[in-house]
């Protein structure tokens, strides 16, 4: 197996425990921690704009290398065993059905909120 295929393995994967974020942070089970940082960690991976932007050489691909798979791992930990088999049992059915990943508009807003923000700050600081 060369590199890029264990690559799109671990992407793959990637999305499935995303998925599985996804369906346990709605649980009535799950933690309230564990639902406040599942709500962080799936609106930020399913944000279709990234904090820190993928043109930026180097840093740029460190969200979706370390940020999305930390925040995952850690928020998974903190879900209950029969609350993650089930959040996996529906996120395999939505795979199955070739969905597409479903798309967080609000964190989107808040990004770009947060640039705008900073931008803001910047030509305050700057400018005077």
């Amino acid at each position: 197996m060369t590199l890029l295929d264990q690559l799109r393995v671990w992407a793959k994967g990637l999305r499935a425990q995303a998925l599985t974020l996804w369906f346990c942070r709605a649980h009535p089970d799950t933690p309230l921690a564990a639902k406040l940082l599942a709500a962080l960690v799936v609106a930020y991976a399913f944000s279709p704009i990234d904090l820190i932007p993928d043109f930026i050489p180097i840093i740029g691909y460190l969200d979706d290398l370390i940020i999305v798979p930390a925040g995952l791992s850690l928020a998974l930990r903190l879900i209950p065993e029969h609350v993650k088999a089930d959040g996996r049992r529906q996120a395999e059915a939505w795979l199955a059905e070739k969905r597409d990943k479903p798309r967080n508009r609000v964190a989107a807003v808040i990004i770009v909120l947060a640039w705008l923000g900073l931008a803001y700050w910047g030509w305050a600081i700057f400018a005077f």
